[in-house]
């Protein structure tokens, strides 16, 4: 089995210190940088934008997971994409089929890879099951979105469960976020997840580095643990 990426959500950061808290979780041993971007019409929070993800591809050289939580993405993944950004994921409840097949063809024209965000609520779409190709990873909210340092929501772990068995074929990355900690961490993984999005559960324990990589001992041992 692969490793379990850790990606730590940077909208839990010190705003102020946004360089030096990817300095930090970078030297812990982070995988990626994940950035939820809100609007203030998706999702009732506005965050970051293209100029800030053009700042931080200068301070760490770590992929950057951009997701998209925005109505009309079709508007703005080109400037986070021109940014620097590595991944963009769109949600499903934002994007027709069509367009989200279109945006795949063009992000991945630019060598660039693309997800599919569900929120909660939402179903697996049943194209899905059938065409997973377009996307490089699908990531399911496990809290409702727009604020960090909430709890994480046991009632998606089914879903989980289902996109898991849909990637073990086709090479998905099965991307967790919301309220994911030290603690449930184990539970997530067991279901299927191979990216553990986390927040408050890093940078919010004063020890960042042992946060982090207390994170990935618990990962790694559950993985190990889960018949191939």
């Amino acid at each position: 089995m692969s490793g379990v990426k850790i990606a730590p959500s940077i909208l839990a950061a010190d705003q102020a210190d946004l360089k030096g808290e990817i300095g930090r979780v970078e030297e812990a041993g982070a995988d990626m940088i994940h950035v939820d971007v809100t609007d203030g019409h998706f999702v009732p929070n506005i965050s970051l934008g293209p100029d800030t993800v053009n700042a931080i591809r200068k301070v760490t050289r770590l992929p950057l997971d951009i997701h998209l939580m925005i109505t009309n993405p079709e508007k703005f993944y080109e400037p986070f994409l021109s940014a620097g950004s590595d991944i963009i994921t769109v949600h499903a409840e934002a994007a027709s089929r069509s367009l989200l097949y279109k945006l795949s063809k063009e992000i991945h024209q630019k060598d660039k890879k693309m997800g599919l965000a569900l929120k909660p609520a939402t179903s697996i779409p049943s194209w899905l099951r059938m065409e997973t190709n377009p996307f490089d990873v699908v990531l399911i909210l496990s809290v409702n979105p727009g604020f960090p340092g909430q709890a994480f929501m046991p009632s998606v772990l089914p879903k989980v469960r289902k996109v898991a068995k849909l990637a073990d074929s086709t090479g998905l990355d099965v991307e967790v976020d919301g309220g994911v900690d030290q603690e449930n961490a184990s539970t997530i993984v067991g279901a299927g997840a191979t990216v553990l999005v986390a927040g408050a559960s890093i940078f919010r324990k004063g020890d960042v580095k042992s946060a982090l990589q207390n994170m990935r001992k618990v990962a790694q041992r559950t993985r190990r643990e889960v018949p191939a």
